[in-house]
């Protein structure tokens, strides 16, 4: 327990120091993605929320709406699911990529269930 709590301390000074710049830089992070047909564009941002759509006036050569949207739809997660790397990447200097993604993805008894599991010398 204690080689964690030296973990945890070295952690806690490390993120200190360079986690307001990881943290502006994640803020930053923007993707674009293009479909495949490359008539869809979409930009999101750090979170995958959409901040930008493009649509190549040659969408409407094809009247399949239920393509489109799924086009669209698949477009948009590529793009976030790239953000998200991004962001993952840059914080991993200071947070094991591990926790940090079950961090974002809201998962808190998993983050205590590792916690806990270090604690006790599992993990």
């Amino acid at each position: 327990m204690r080689a964690y709590a030296d973990e945890l301390q070295a952690r806690f000074e490390k993120m200190s120091r360079e986690g307001p710049a990881i943290q502006q830089s994640a803020k930053e992070v923007q993707v674009t993605e293009k479909s495949p047909d490359g008539l869809i564009s979409a930009t999101v941002g750090p979170r995958g929320d959409l901040l930008k759509l493009e649509l190549d006036p040659r969408i409407y050569r094809r009247p399949d709406s239920q393509e489109l949207a799924e086009t669209i739809t698949e477009t948009i997660k590529a793009a976030a699911d790239k953000a998200r790397d991004q962001v993952l990447e840059l914080f991993s200097t200071i947070i094991p990529r591990e926790d940090m993604r079950m961090h974002m993805d809201g998962n808190v008894d998993g983050v205590l269930e590792r916690m806990s599991d270090k604690m006790l010398g599992k993990g």
